[in-house]
């Protein structure tokens, strides 16, 4: 179940998850650290139980379970991720991220309401943040139809669905909507949750990059509406 209570969509079949799913368990298993794996669940605040699996072993054990693997259709990309969000340990959920983040340009836009799905089921940062920036921004590249429905994730109750909304041009550079980024950081100025304060000072900073004038300018004008912490994000390229 979702955190909005939202049924799940359904899952596909496909043949290519049929052998990926059950190589990544049994690869991903064999490789757990009991040890490790409570001072993960802490460290992401008890979120989801881990292996105990870090960063580099993981990803050197993706390349096994994906060796002479074909190219996935939308329907693989979106049978692997959902089934592998089923799994309890977080180390599925990010080999899920992981592909989609690989494959993210063969779905179209009919895999939103997927992106939504893992967005706000199991939500947290180290999913919500990579699936916004990798995943549910180049959909509404592909398809600026889309940008229409990051318009009612801006305001919707789910936290994780405005910090996504927020955060996914966050590698747009000189192709994000400037006014559709400032308009949506205004929406949410004060909203009381540490995360959605964050993503708002994260991505004006990560535009300042690319526009810092236009984001002085916004922030001299708008300052006051922002907390102290979103402010202080900004400013961390920018400058006062």
């Amino acid at each position: 179940m979702t955190v909005t209570g939202a049924a799940p969509p359904t899952v596909p079949h496909s043949v290519l998850a049929d052998t990926v799913v059950p190589r990544v368990t049994d690869v991903y298993a064999a490789a757990a650290d009991p040890g490790r794996a409570g001072a993960m669940r802490a460290y992401m605040k008890d979120v989801a139980p881990f292996l105990g699996i870090p960063t580099p072993a993981r990803r050197a054990l993706t390349r096994t379970v994906l060796a002479g693997t074909p190219r996935p259709g939308e329907a693989d990309c979106t049978a692997i991720a959902l089934r592998c969000w089923e799994l309890s340990e977080r180390e599925y959920h990010y080999f899920a991220v992981d592909y989609l983040r690989r494959h993210a340009a063969r779905c179209s836009s009919d895999f939103l309401p997927v992106a939504r799905h893992l967005v706000t089921t199991v939500p947290w940062w180290d999913t919500v943040d990579l699936l916004a920036a990798h995943v549910v921004g180049p959909l509404v590249t592909a398809d600026p139809a889309l940008a229409a429905v990051m318009d009612t994730w801006i305001t919707d109750d789910d936290l994780w669905l405005v910090r996504t909304a927020l955060l996914h041009q966050l590698r747009h550079k000189e192709r994000t909507d400037t006014e559709r980024l400032f308009a949506y950081c205004l929406l949410q100025s004060g909203h009381p949750d540490f995360f959605v304060r964050k993503a708002i000072g994260w991505c004006l900073r990560e535009y300042a990059k690319t526009d810092p004038a236009a984001v002085r300018g916004f922030l001299a004008r708008e300052r006051g509406r922002f907390a102290p912490l979103t402010v202080r994000e900004v400013l961390k390229n920018i400058g006062a």
